[in-house]
């Protein structure tokens, strides 16, 4: 009789269940967990997400295992070393690539590349490069040289270098080499950038024209394990949400190359990672906050604890070249310690609130909010936010000229105060260089003549002294 009631019980809850929940799609996460977003964690999810280009999902669309555990598939796979011209590789299969390059030295040239069948396999994507139109592994040395790539998948990245270090940040790779020449590659759906490195792999990219249009998607992406790229002229641009034209969880040099944000973040740097900008011109119009951020920006500096990359000191270089930030601030520094160099650069700030750098609290907690900016013969105007619990070190050398000044009242673009007074500034100049304040500013200490500035009818204020520079 006990088993009886126990069945119909059963049934009874069953068909609650199902009535409830209706012809579950996925949709509803009320009735069973959902991955979550790309580029955004669901509710209650997992903390420290990043604002985009390295992440889709993070952890939290579809998970991932480690590359050993991975069952790769390709509608070709090329295993030794060989010339391949003017050959066509598609796919359309959910998590197969249209090409697999796995060892040898291989070169292709004039190709075309289709892939389409979207994956649910996400870090097994962003890690691994499952699901990439064109992914090379096992230490092969490939160079791809015309041709044209094409993604209209989710997950599916452009040309994915996976180095084989299984993800663990700061680990060498296996040697694999990707070296790609004039190809141009398209990608259209969420978390499938241009050209992907993970693993400690090598890319080398010389006059690419690379266009993204979905979230999570940045023409020069990065993610876990990092790796080294090199980039050489060509075009970079992107359209998506929480995509922007560069995600450093890596090493990256980019010379002469035109790069494009049009709704992101024009850079972003996680972790202990680098970017290198040499005679580029970087254009970005952050008009809509991803992930866990609260602020809009062009230089994004920062670290989410998700694991991705390594804490540490990351560094931000730009020499020459025209950075031009349409909305939001200029560079923008949280949770991390970084250090920013500026050398020639002509930057131009379109933001009617003209804020340079603000150094401060964001989405992320974990770590401290640490800048220094060091520049070299170079022109910066603007306002520099500093947070109560924030560290900024400006030192202006070879003849750089400061048009501004420092404070710690800082609103986010949600309205939120995040911060009401300056936090630890410290300020050196050099005898070529010069600071014209543009507002009465309080600041730790100062290093240098004071005669090198220009009060301009505002007071400077080091340590709680008033310091007397010229008028």
């Amino acid at each position: 009789m006990k088993r009886k009631i126990f069945a119909v019980l059963c049934m009874v809850l069953s068909l609650f269940f199902v009535l409830s929940c209706g012809n579950d799609t996925g949709t509803d996460s009320s009735c069973m967990p959902q991955p979550g977003t790309p580029g955004e964690p669901p509710s209650g999810g997992k903390p420290g997400t990043p604002p985009g280009g390295g992440d889709f999902g993070g952890g939290d669309f579809g998970g991932g295992g480690s590359s050993s555990s991975i069952e790769y598939k390709a509608a070709v796979t090329i295993s030794e070393a060989g010339e391949y011209t003017g050959k066509t590789y598609a796919s359309s299969a959910t998590d197969e690539c249209a090409l697999i390059i796995a060892g040898g030295s291989v070169s292709v040239s004039d190709i075309t590349v289709t892939k389409s069948g979207s994956s649910n396999g996400g870090d097994n994507c962003n890690f691994y490069g499952l699901n990439a139109a064109v992914l090379v592994k096992d230490g092969a040395d490939a160079a791809i040289t015309g041709g044209s790539i094409t993604s209209n998948a989710n997950g599916a990245n452009g040309i994915f270098s996976y180095g084989g270090n299984g993800g663990k940040n700061g680990a060498q790779g296996d040697g694999t080499t990707v070296t790609v020449t004039d190809t141009v590659i398209t990608t259209t759906g969420d978390g499938s950038g241009g050209i992907m490195t993970t693993g400690g792999g090598i890319t080398k990219a010389y006059n690419l024209t690379v266009e993204t249009s979905g979230r999570s998607s940045a023409a020069i992406r990065t993610d876990r394990g990092g790796g080294t790229v090199t980039v050489e002229g060509g075009t970079y641009s992107t359209s998506g949400l929480g995509s922007p034209a560069i995600y450093s969880t890596a090493d990256i040099t980019v010379t002469g190359a035109e790069l494009i944000s049009n709704l992101s973040e024009g850079v972003c740097i996680e972790g202990k990672n680098s970017i290198k900008l040499i005679n580029c011109n970087l254009t970005a119009s952050n008009t809509k906050m991803n992930g866990n951020a609260t602020f809009l920006d062009t230089i994004m500096i920062y670290q989410s604890m998700s694991g991705d990359a390594d804490s540490g000191t990351s560094t931000f270089t730009m020499n020459g070249g025209k950075l031009t930030s349409k909305k939001g601030h200029v560079f923008h520094v949280t949770n991390t310690n970084t250090v920013i160099t500026l050398s020639g650069v002509e930057i131009v700030n379109e933001d009617e609130s003209n804020i340079l750098l603000s150094v401060c609290k964001d989405g992320w907690s974990g770590a401290k909010n640490i800048a220094t900016v060091n520049a070299k013969s170079q022109e910066l105007k603007g306002t520099v936010l500093v947070g109560s619990d924030s560290t900024l070190t400006l030192n202006l050398k070879e003849g750089s000229a400061f048009t501004g000044s420092i404070g710690g009242s800082i609103t986010n673009a949600k309205g939120e105060s995040v911060s009401t007074s300056v936090g630890q500034v410290n300020v050196s100049i050099d005898e070529s260089s010069s600071w014209t304040l543009t507002a009465d500013t309080n600041i730790t200490s100062f290093t240098g003549d004071a005669s090198r500035i220009v009060l301009n009818g505002h007071k400077l204020t080091v340590n709680g002294k008033d310091l007397a520079g010229t008028n």
